[in-house]
């Protein structure tokens, strides 16, 4: 059985009791919301029922799923337990499923008598409470039981995000191992396999191999039986979906390995970056735009959902919010022109350093106002969201606490998907203790902030900031036909207008200075926790209407290029 599907149209139904004097009910409506929130009729009976009370009320309400909890002393539930399952037998309602809650050690009593469906000790992970409501028994719980692409992985879970997290250590041998330890774990839904530059760079030329390089940023893949080997050893635990960097050349070799080998998850495609305006690849601006544009079409072309790596690279050069908010409409427009029918927009929170929380919150909700309008029937946008890298704090302790704000503070986006950054990223790349350590934090974070987190969208301060980024927006956005040559049809999607944008700083950033490809000479400060384009001379915030008026000024009197 499924969450909301039942004969004759009705909701699957699940009623819940303390079982004998046991007055701790708690852990019941925890479970009890968390069957709600994936479809279920729930029914409470409160705490200290006796067990022909609780036969009585089966027979009265009919439910699918019946939840005993008893969380005292074993002796005392042994006794009750038998006396429960004796009253069930008597009553001829064997024919429902039942399940039990308790202490570890009651736990134990309750599995020895065979007779409940699954019994939970409290110590199992949010994945398997919610396999569970979503999937049935304990029978077959393998491969075939944990979707294995991502669009049906997010709604088999939603309202829970999937949590997706790096993972690429010094060597293959340990990154197997590593996997392996994630995927028994069930924390974790998606793996990305983080390799070595090498490998993104030279994988199809092992001509340039430089054994000097090896591991330097990540695990140093150097044939398709290593990503084999990774895949393989995540076919346990909860099944973990795969996907990897795409590399930066050979970017259609690249794309087919990955899906023959790991059957990549999704693709994480930019427009601008990875190419010479970064150093991170071989080819020019317009040569990459053109060609990461053609990697979207070929995805697409596969029904493989794509990610583009975008808005957060401006962010992480101290951009202006609005150039962030103007590149998030530019990525999902881009993505569905190029034929992408599931798009995952990025939302990369922290960023600027120095943003506050109310004006990061108004930043990315403004991203999925601009981006919304575009989605239809053959364009289905995901949301997720990501802790920004560099503001954690360097004391790994410190950054627990942060990992946990950050992604407190996403919760309010409801994502499809949360990327964890576990919080020894800034130190060093995270081993698989560490990451399920990080994956435990994050998981009671979601658990607790889904049982209802206050609405703050509706902030004044955040909805006018909100509102004055999408207006903004529209005009760097139109700031960028303006500058098409007479005969692009689409100057979104025109490669030479937009590398044009970067060059006259329509789109730029403080950290593109002296760079061949952009302008970068903007200024940017944070003014009341928000990220603003300022006059270089006087200092003050400047309305993208003025800063974009004065680029056009400069372009068509011919002072820029």
């Amino acid at each position: 059985m499924s969450s909301g599907e039942k004969s004759e149209g009705r909701r699957p139904k699940i009623l819940a009791a303390a079982l004998g004097e046991d007055v701790h009910v708690a852990g019941i409506i925890k479970f009890l919301r968390l069957a709600e929130q994936v479809g279920y009729e729930t029914i409470f009976l409160g705490p200290a029922n006796t067990p022909e009370e609780i036969v009585a009320a089966i027979k009265e309400t009919d439910p699918d799923i019946v939840g005993i909890s008893y969380r005292l002393m074993p002796e005392s539930g042994r006794y009750w337990i038998e006396r429960f399952i004796s009253a069930v037998k008597e009553a001829g309602l064997e024919d429902k499923r039942y399940v039990f809650g308790g202490t570890p050690p009651v736990a134990e009593v309750a599995k020895s008598f065979g007779f409940f469906d699954r019994v939970f000790s409290g110590r199992e992970t949010m994945d398997e409470v919610v396999s569970y409501l979503k999937g049935g028994g304990e029978a077959g719980r393998g491969e075939e039981h944990y979707p294995q692409t991502t669009v049906e992985r997010i709604a088999w879970k939603y309202p829970y995000p999937i949590i997706r997290q790096h993972l690429g250590l010094s060597s293959v041998e340990e990154t197997v191992e590593a996997a392996r330890k994630v995927a028994e774990s069930k924390l974790i839904d998606v793996i990305s396999i983080a390799p070595d530059q090498e490998f993104q760079e030279n994988f199809f030329h092992p001509e340039k191999w430089d054994p000097g390089r090896a591991g330097a940023g990540g695990v140093p893949i150097r044939s398709e039986d290593d990503l084999i080997k990774i895949y393989e050893a995540t076919r346990t635990g909860n099944y973990p979906l795969l996907r990897c960097y795409q590399g930066t050349s050979d970017l259609f070799k690249m794309a087919d390995l990955l899906v023959r080998t790991i059957k990549n998850a999704w693709a994480a495609i930019p427009i601008f970056w990875f190419s010479r305006l970064d150093g991170r690849g071989p080819l020019d601006l317009v040569e990459a735009i053109d060609e990461h544009q053609r990697l979207m079409a070929w995805h697409g072309e596969r029904n493989i959902p794509v990610e583009l790596n975008e808005p957060h690279h401006f962010e992480l050069r101290d951009a202006p919010d609005v150039i962030a908010v103007a590149d998030a409409f530019l990525s999902a427009y881009n993505a569905k022109k190029a034929g992408v029918k599931h798009y995952i927009a990025t939302l990369m929170f922290d960023l600027p350093p120095g943003i506050s929380a109310e004006m990061d919150l108004a930043k990315q909700l403004a991203k999925i106002d601009i981006i919304k309008p575009l989605e239809d029937e053959n364009f289905k946008i995901f949301i997720q969201t990501r802790t920004g890298l560099s503001s954690y704090p360097p004391d790994l302790d410190a950054a627990k606490g942060h990992m946990a704000y950050s992604v407190t503070m996403q919760m309010h986006l409801k994502p499809h998907i949360i990327h964890m950054v576990a919080y020894t990223e800034p130190d060093h790349a995270a081993t698989a203790e560490e990451i399920i350590e990080s994956g435990k934090i994050v998981h009671q974070v979601i658990s607790d902030t889904l049982h209802g987190l206050p609405d703050v969208t509706k902030d004044p301060k955040i909805l006018a900031r909100r509102e004055e980024l999408v207006r903004e927006a529209k005009i760097t956005l139109d700031a960028i036909r303006k500058i098409a040559d007479p005969d692009v049809e689409d100057p979104w999607t025109d490669p030479e207008t937009l590398a044009r944008a970067l060059k006259v700083g329509i789109l730029d950033a403080p950290h593109l200075k002296n760079n061949p490809y952009a302008r970068g000479e903007i200024e940017t400060r944070i003014i009341n926790g928000a990220a603003y384009a300022v006059d270089p001379e006087t200092k003050r915030p400047l309305p993208e209407s003025e800063r974009i008026q004065r680029i056009l000024d400069d372009y068509f009197k011919g002072r820029l290029i």
